[in-house]
């Protein structure tokens, strides 16, 4: 149809597919920007291009909690999943985004979540851990110049993740008769290499936890949760 003359917009009518599709069918978009990755430059010193240390620690943990890094699009675009009950975490990853060089923040609301969303194409420098299908499938270690950033972020860091595949509530028991009720922390990941990150964050501040199941870490010692509800506390 197109060697015949036919129009654009009338190839996708007829065939009833997006014009996308078409495009990279005619065109050969998709192969061609697979190929030669030409969309958005690559950074030799992605440190440079963070200024807020802080808000790059704490996004990279909600990243690698709830976060995907879509890099089909011409401009590469990041989205963090959030419950729509939590309207501050929703803010605050927000303000996380625009401070590590995001110009704008968009939103799309589905059933119970918000997702925040900005397109930036210095986004898969930052976040190099991007990649094909779940993070749990797939190997998650951080960069030198990050891991840098997470030592001397670790509260930030462990907050993002908290924040993201985290929970504090109030534990009950039922013991000798009396009944007992004190807060925790739990974080759940599939993801062994995350969950590693945690637990290195959580030694390194002399944090006491222990591994409830092997996707679960818990931190239920008096001092221990005190210390988490300095930087982290419950979702808001």
């Amino acid at each position: 149809m197109h060697a015949a003359g036919v129009p654009f917009s009338e190839i996708c009518r007829r065939l009833r597919l997006s014009r996308n599709t078409i495009a990279c069918w005619l065109y050969k978009r998709r192969t061609a920007a697979s190929k030669t990755d030409t969309r958005y430059p690559r950074c030799d010193h992605p440190r440079r291009k963070i200024d807020d240390a802080r808000s790059y620690a704490y996004l990279l943990g909600q990243y690698l909690g709830d976060g995907h890094l879509l890099t089909t699009q011409r401009v590469p675009l990041l989205t963090v999943t959030c419950d729509v009950r939590h309207p501050g975490l929703i803010h605050e990853i927000s303000h996380a985004m625009e401070a590590c060089g995001a110009r704008t923040v968009g939103y799309q609301e589905r059933v119970g979540c918000m997702c925040v969303r900005a397109h930036w194409k210095h986004w898969p420098c930052l976040i190099p851990q991007h990649g094909p299908g779940v993070k749990h499938r797939r190997k998650i270690q951080l960069t030198d110049w990050q891991q840098e950033v997470v030592h001397g972020e670790p509260e930030r860091f462990l907050r993002g993740l908290f924040h993201s595949d985290g929970s504090r509530f109030t534990n009950r028991v039922l013991r000798n008769g009396k009944h007992y009720a004190y807060p925790r922390y739990t974080f759940v990941n599939e993801s062994t290499d995350i969950m590693l990150l945690c637990r290195s964050s959580l030694d390194q501040l002399g944090i006491a936890w222990r591994m409830a199941r092997s996707n679960t870490l818990s931190v239920a010692r008096r001092e221990a949760v005190a210390r988490l509800d300095r930087f982290i506390g419950p979702k808001w």
